[in-house]
């Protein structure tokens, strides 16, 4: 069992590297920006007071005119609804009324889910005043976190997609704003900045684009596609969401040129139940599988799509051999230290190949990817960042048998990600080119 998961993770890996080197030798598609597109910003919050103000400035701060943000605040006893009454209230005006407004849900109906939160704020745009004069196809549904900071160039570099008709999602790239912070911030920043380059820029070649639940662009007429409720009660509702319009002949998309910024969890419990969530959507997720093999699409694409649903099968039962081969190495070191010891120093150079092979191997790939997106990183330290990465990815272990575990006492809440207070001043933006 432990060399064939760890051959085919490996070939896994070494596939999507390929693929992404691939993607960066292609020159880029120029494509004519669509006229008359409206992006409308869906920010889901509960108990978002220490982060909904520096986003929403970030967001007011952006020169596009055709960017309106509604602010659901679903169910808070915090001074949220207050703080986005400020910036409404205060804040710029676009040619189609007001950019920050507020959706309060209020009990029973709040805190259902994000979905349910997100599935309400989009019927209210589907019978608001922002659809008169306007095709479903010409507005764009944003999804950011309440922490979300996207760039001010966003808007601009993902209009483009939408020129294509087949195109009902693009997915951007996520950043932590807070990396400097600590170094379990900066291995979030690593692991996203890998899944994003490697893997999304990977998946687009194949077909097979995943979608996020931060940077998310879906156009409104895919979305009225699947009813009045487009967002499940998955706990991982992106790729519910993602997985059931590609299955409905749409194409979703990676764009690689801009990205958004979010708060980091700062503290390794926090994390770990973090991850568990998502893990536990992830193997919900299993009942799309049949939908995914029955899709007339090609056949590289679906079987990507299931083996990145059924990767966390791959990860539990790596649990077994690791925790096999750690017993095993104590067990000898306790009763036979000399022995051991006169193993390693006769096969010192073979053995520790094969070690740091099966252990780091994929490092220098993750260290030139984040070099290339990290400015002012240099090589050498995100070589450093690379291989303490690998160590850092075994939280994940922790977090899958959680997720098993809350699967089997039924439990599946959607627990929020505590936030800390962020007190940067946020940067002036430019108006994009």
């Amino acid at each position: 069992m432990d060399s064939v998961t760890t051959i085919v993770v490996t070939a896994s890996l070494a596939y999507m590297i390929m693929l992404y080197v691939r993607s960066r030798r292609r020159p880029p598609t120029v494509i004519d920006t669509p006229d008359g597109l409206l992006f409308v910003v869906l920010i889901p919050c509960l108990n978002e007071e220490l982060v909904i103000g520096r986003s929403l400035e970030r967001l007011a701060a952006i020169p596009n005119d055709n960017v309106i943000a509604y602010v659901i605040d679903d169910g808070s006893d915090d001074s949220t609804s207050d703080i986005v009454r400020t910036h409404a209230a205060s804040r710029v005006r676009s040619h189609a009324g007001d950019r920050v407004r507020l959706l309060r849900r209020d009990p029973p109906e709040a805190r259902q889910g994000k979905g349910e939160a997100l599935n309400a704020a989009y019927r209210h745009v589907l019978t608001s005043d922002l659809l008169e004069d306007r095709r479903p196809e010409d507005v764009v549904i944003v999804i950011l976190d309440a922490d979300g900071r996207i760039e001010p160039n966003a808007f601009v570099q993902v209009a483009p997609y939408f020129r294509d008709p087949r195109v009902a999602a693009v997915q951007i790239g996520v950043r932590m704003y807070n990396a400097e912070d600590s170094l379990l911030a900066r291995m979030q920043d690593l692991e996203f900045v890998t899944f994003t380059e490697i893997f999304q820029r990977g998946r687009q070649r194949l077909g097979s684009v995943g979608l996020g639940g931060n940077g998310q662009f879906a156009r409104l007429s895919a979305l009225a596609s699947l009813g009045e409720a487009p967002w499940t009660d998955c706990l991982t509702e992106d790729l519910d969401l993602g997985l059931r319009l590609w299955a409905r002949g749409f194409t979703n998309a990676f764009c690689p040129a801009t990205h958004v910024n979010q708060q980091a969890v700062t503290d390794l419990r926090r994390l770990v139940r973090q991850r568990a969530r998502w893990f536990q959507g992830h193997l919900q997720c299993w009942q799309r599988i049949p939908l995914v093999l029955r899709a007339r699409r090609p056949f590289g694409t679906r079987a990507d799509l299931v083996q990145h649903l059924l990767s966390p099968l791959l990860l539990l039962l790596m649990t077994f051999p690791i925790a096999a081969f750690a017993v095993g190495f104590v067990a000898v070191a306790i009763t036979d230290p000399g022995g051991l010891g006169h193993n390693l120093v006769a096969h010192n150079g073979l053995l520790i190949a094969i070690w740091y092979l099966l252990a780091f191997g994929m490092a220098p790939a993750y260290a030139y990817v984040y070099w290339l997106r990290t400015p002012g990183m240099s090589f050498v330290r995100a070589l450093g960042y690379a291989h303490l990465f690998t160590v850092y990815s075994y939280q994940w272990l922790f977090a899958g048998w959680w997720a098993v575990f809350n699967i089997a006492r039924r439990r599946r809440g959607w627990a929020k990600t505590t936030r800390t207070a962020d007190t940067a001043p946020v940067q002036p933006t430019q108006a994009p080119s």
